[in-house]
């Protein structure tokens, strides 16, 4: 109670001893690090995200919403997407390289997904995709894995890398 009445108690910045401003990029060898562990661990999904995200270029939250029709047509994974963007409602247009195909070819098979469900379905019920927030721990995890700190990377960094 005395704290409510003394003036010079303040209240902490939210971002006191936090690292603040841009992530940094991934660089080439830490992509195929990662890239690496992903296929010799067998981890169709995250390997497909992860491919998908450096490919695209595209936010998290516009990443964790893609369906199955934004990316493949007729059982094929296509060579270009075009989808509108959440943030700034225009459209953007992406190349998908041969890996990125293969790797989304098997997590679609492997998952028996349908043209109009999310290319990255949440295990929850109530959510029909992963969250942004399960995506950037999806990253942490990741980066973790290479022995990068990961308070230096986030979601940002994927957008950020062009490899």
């Amino acid at each position: 109670m005395a704290s409510l009445n003394n003036p010079k108690v303040t209240a902490l910045p939210w971002n006191k001893g936090k690292l603040v401003g841009q992530k940094h990029p991934l660089k080439l060898k830490e992509i195929w690090e990662i890239r690496i562990r992903l296929q010799l661990a067998y981890k169709t999904k995250e390997l497909a995200l992860f491919n998908l995200a450096i490919d695209s270029k595209l936010r998290g939250c516009d990443l964790v919403k893609l369906k199955v029709s934004d990316v493949a047509h007729g059982g094929s994974v296509q060579s270009r997407a075009i989808i509108m963007q959440q943030k700034t409602q225009r459209p953007v247009q992406f190349e998908i390289t041969e890996q990125t195909r293969c790797a989304l070819t098997q997590w679609i098979k492997a998952a028996q997904l349908k043209p109009d469900q999310y290319l990255f379905p949440s295990r929850l019920h109530d959510s029909p995709h992963i969250s942004t927030r399960q995506y950037g721990r999806i990253i942490e995890k990741w980066i973790k894995s290479i022995g990068l700190d990961p308070t230096c990377y986030g979601t940002h960094s994927m957008r950020r890398t062009k490899a």
